[in-house]
Parts: C-alpha cells; structure tokens; sequence
C-alpha cells in the first residue's frame, strides 16, 4: 500500500489538473472590420476588403491576461448591433454572421447586404474555420440557447430570423420566421421558450414562441418601445428583458437615449420602465450574476468634429438590477468608438472594445465597483463586436 500512494497521488493530482484545465476553458470572439473607417466631417469612408479577421480571445487560463488564440481571415461587419457573434455554452463552438458583403463599384466599394455565417471550432487547436452556412440577408445579432442546441439570428434586409439546429460540430439552418419588419437582435429567454427580436426601424420588441426547433411569431404581442431599439439582453433568471435604445439611426446625436425594462414574468411581456442612460447606447449586456447591466455609450467621436457633441471617447454606463428596478449607478469613460462588453461566466471580470483604438480593455467586477485593471490587448484590426457565451 505505501509503494502504491504515490501512483494512487499522481493520478488524483492528473485527474484535479485535466479536469481544471477542462473547466476553464474559456473564450471570448470579436469580429475586426478593416474596411470602414470616417472622415472629419463624421461620413463613413469604404476601403478595400481584405484585411478582416475573427478574433478568438482565451479567458480561461487568466481572466485578467487575456490573449488571442487566433485570428481567423473572415469579412465582418461593424454595420448592426455588435452582438452578431456569440460562444456555445460549452465553448465548443463560435458562431458568427457577416452582414455586409463588399462591391466594387467604379473606382471604390460599397457594403451590400450578405448571408454568411461562420461556423468556428473553439476545440481545435488553434481554432479554425469549420463551415459557412448561407442564411438570410443582412445577418446582425444573433443568440444562442442555454442548452446550446438552437440560434436565432436576425435578418435585417430579409425582415426574418433564422432558425439553426446545433448538434455537435454540425450546424444546419432549420428555418425562417417572417418578421414583416426589419429585425437588428435576437434574445432566446433562459428556459428556452421564448425569445425577444428588436424591430429596430419600427421601435418595437416582438415576441417569439419557441417548441423544439419550431419557432412562431404572433404579431399582436408586439410591444412599443422607444427609438431605435438595437441591442437587448435577459436577466439570468428570466424575470426582466433590458432593450438599449441606440436613437438617431443608430449613430450618435448628443442627446440622451434610454434602456427599456420588460417584465417577462407575466403571460404577456410588458414594458414597465424607462432608464435614462445618455447619448447611442449600442454594445449591452448583463452580468451572469444578474446584479449589473452594462450599456455602451458610442460617443461623440464619428460626428463632424465641429459638431457641438464631438468628443473622442465612450463611456459605460453600469446599471444596478434590484429585482424588477433598474437604475443607473456609475460611468466610467472609454476610448475611442466603444463597440462591445462581455463578461466572463462568473461575473467577476469585464471587457470592452475600443474600435478606434483597436484594443480590449479588461475590468476586474468586485462587490459594486468596476476597477479598470489598465489591460490593453492589442487587437490586429478595429473591433466591431464582442461576445462570449449565453448567461
């Protein structure tokens, strides 16, 4: 028995360190656009395409160090809400829809609506490329179930969402919804049952019902929101929809915009508030915790530089979830052009996405405090989105 505890104690500590190294594994993806940037006047300039990458971010060996495990050649889009990536809940796969395809036209290029969406194996090392489905116009935010066997994705040129089957490595599109609207995002509730798609043009929320792999939509359950509605999150538990309303389009005006609240525990969802939280909300999410919700505030710095709102920088707007009240607590300035947030499975760390300045911004999440741990992860292009796995 003495001779056999130390085989007995290596493979006890094999064992503890296999499945530690299994259980943090962790990733975030971000989708990097080369191909559009603005001049003074705040107008948007189209480049050559060529030069766009998915970039897929491990958290999972130091949430506070992240790196890049790879940056796989793939066109993107900044164009549509920046939830248009999203990670399986078991980190095997990322899925991520390109919603603009680029033309050339006379001595430049214009972005028309595309249908790709890339299919990426996070179990491959480095990640890789596994398959690119072709799905409706103008793909933008999409979302994925808890179980991890069902996406939505939003169609905003085609007025649909589609419906894709996940099982295993193997993704296949499964269905259309006609939304008779167009649609920007997509949130598949926590049981499964239900998801929310935002209206963006006609500042609505629709609700969809969910049984399996069938998906309906009813249009009277429509609810009237505020302007522009482009990018919403659901609580953990289910109780509360949060809908970020970006405004002007979706570009930034100087003029404060608003976050509005849906009570998802009666039969028929219903906006009960408002939450002022300032100019173009666009990136959004909630903290696996429930206790946060964080909006994304583009700033001033895509409008003319004479124009009396300019500034360079973002902000986050941190707001507290208290059962059904939300409220705004804390902002705390970014940089240039912020384009995405995510957290890890925990909640206990925050990122962000500066596009113009091409980098990831940690935070460490502690009690009610946000700390920036001064964390810039170069990025090899402009980062238009962010995201990491369901709630």
């Amino acid at each position: 028995m003495v001779k056999r505890a130390p085989v007995l104690i290596a493979i006890a500590l094999f064992t503890w360190f296999a499945g530690s190294a299994l259980a943090e594994r962790a990733f975030l993806v971000t989708g990097l656009d080369e191909k559009v940037t603005f001049d003074v006047a705040g107008r948007p300039v189209f480049l050559a395409p060529g030069r766009d990458f998915v970039s897929v971010i491990d958290i999972g060996t130091d949430p506070a160090m992240p790196r890049i495990a790879a940056s796989l050649p793939l066109m993107n889009s900044i164009f549509g809400p920046p939830v248009n990536l999203q990670v399986t809940p078991d980190q095997s796969l990322a899925l991520v829809a390109n919603a603009m395809q680029w033309v050339k036209e006379r001595d430049g290029w214009k972005p028309a609506p595309g249908n790709e969406l890339y299919v990426i194996d996070l179990r491959s090392d480095p990640p890789r490329l596994l398959d690119t489905l072709r799905i409706g116009a103008q793909p933008s935010g999409l979302s994925i179930n808890r179980r991890g066997d069902l996406a939505l994705v939003a169609n905003r040129a085609d007025k649909s969402v589609s419906v894709l089957a996940i099982a295993g490595t193997a993704v296949r599109l499964v269905g259309s919804v006609p939304m008779d609207d167009e649609v920007a995002a997509v949130a598949i509730t926590p049981d499964g049952r239900r998801a929310l798609a935002l209206k963006n043009a006609a500042n609505k929320v629709a609700v969809l019902d969910i049984d399996g792999q069938r998906v309906t939509y009813d249009k009277s359950s429509d609810m009237p929101v505020g302007q522009f509605p482009y990018n919403i999150d659901i609580t953990p538990d289910g109780r509360l929809a949060l809908v970020a309303h970006t405004g002007n389009g979706g570009r930034p005006d100087g003029h404060a915009d608003a976050v509005a609240v849906i009570d998802l525990t009666q039969s028929t969802p219903r906006v009960v508030d408002y939450v002022g939280v300032g100019d173009a909300p666009e990136a959004f999410a909630i903290s696996p915790t429930g206790e946060f919700a964080v909006a994304v505030l583009l700033g001033g710095s895509i409008l003319p530089r004479d124009h009396w709102a300019y500034r360079r920088t973002g902000s986050l707007v941190i707001l507290r979830i208290d059962g059904m009240r939300v409220t705004k607590v804390q902002e705390i300035e970014v940089g240039a052009l912020p384009e995405g947030v995510a957290f890890t499975a925990d909640g206990r760390y925050m990122y962000t996405t500066d596009l113009l300045d091409r980098t990831l911004r940690v935070f460490r999440v502690e009690g009610t405090t946000f700390t920036d741990l001064g964390v810039r992860l170069p990025l090899p292009g402009q980062p238009g989105s962010l995201r990491a796995s369901p709630n």
